[in-house]
């Protein structure tokens, strides 16, 4: 694992922004020119910017930190959902559900109905109900599982939002804001980046593209996981080594009192 290339940011595509007329003045700083009416972004920018996203998730996981990774668009459902799983981190690729972060309770609400039928199909439950209940039941399992199934186990807000295309998942990216949660996000020609504490610019169309980012994002937060466990696992050797020593001093000084 290492982090981002400019030969792996150009054979992904990563510098084909939108069309001229699409554009978002805002993104002007990170725009290297055009070709055939393409704005072409500065990967020399968009390198560094990556790198830096890289380092802030290696030391996020390194303290312990958690991750939902955010695409809802085509293009990026499956990387999202590999990638965020790769990483034991949560993910929403399907539609966002206003309140997922704002209105936490609620959702989590939401989770345990969902947990709970998965439980009675399990059970066979479903099999007991006539074709029409079990049919209905099925279809709100479903639903339920398209919006909730990545965030089943987030028992908590998390550290931080990796966005894929910040214009489509704005809904995301304010409720994050309002709370202070840290956003990185791959922010295209056609988007603003007013906001967002991590910009990486960059195309978020292009499925090799997406791919890229998130699997380096993904690289990034296995890094820093293993540099957490290897040092919680160091501080637990530490206190049963001290559990050790104190249970044979008290065996000692029971030995020696008999």
């Amino acid at each position: 694992m290492s982090q981002f290339t400019m030969k792996q940011l150009l054979e992904a595509g990563v510098h084909f922004g939108h069309q001229t007329r699409r554009w978002n003045p805002k993104m002007a700083p990170y725009i290297f020119g055009q070709r055939n009416g393409i704005h072409i972004i500065d990967l020399q920018k968009t390198l560094r910017m990556a790198n830096e996203s890289y380092s802030f998730m290696q030391a996020l996981a390194a303290a312990g930190g958690r991750v939902l990774f955010v695409g809802t668009k085509r293009q990026a459902r499956e990387a999202v959902k590999e990638e965020s799983a790769r990483a034991g981190q949560f993910f929403v690729n399907h539609r966002w559900l206003g309140g997922t972060l704002t209105n936490f309770t609620t959702v989590q609400q939401s989770v345990r109905k969902m947990k709970d039928l998965q439980r009675q199909k399990e059970e066979g439950v479903f099999e007991l109900l006539t074709k029409k209940e079990a049919l209905q039941l099925q279809r709100e399992l479903d639903k339920l599982e398209r919006s909730l199934g990545g965030i089943k186990d987030m028992v908590e807000l998390p550290d931080c939002l990796f966005v894929v295309d910040v214009r489509k998942e704005e809904l995301a990216v304010k409720e994050a804001q309002k709370l202070g949660i840290p956003v990185v996000a791959v922010v295209d020609t056609n988007c603003s980046p007013a906001g967002i504490d991590y910009i990486i610019p960059g195309n978020d169309d292009a499925i090799r593209a997406v791919r890229l980012f998130c699997s380096k994002i993904a690289d990034a937060l296995l890094e820093g996981s293993e540099s957490w466990h290897l040092e919680n696992a160091e501080d637990g050797a530490d206190l049963v080594e001290a559990m050790t020593m104190a249970t044979e001093e008290v065996a000692e000084d029971a030995a020696s009192e008999a």
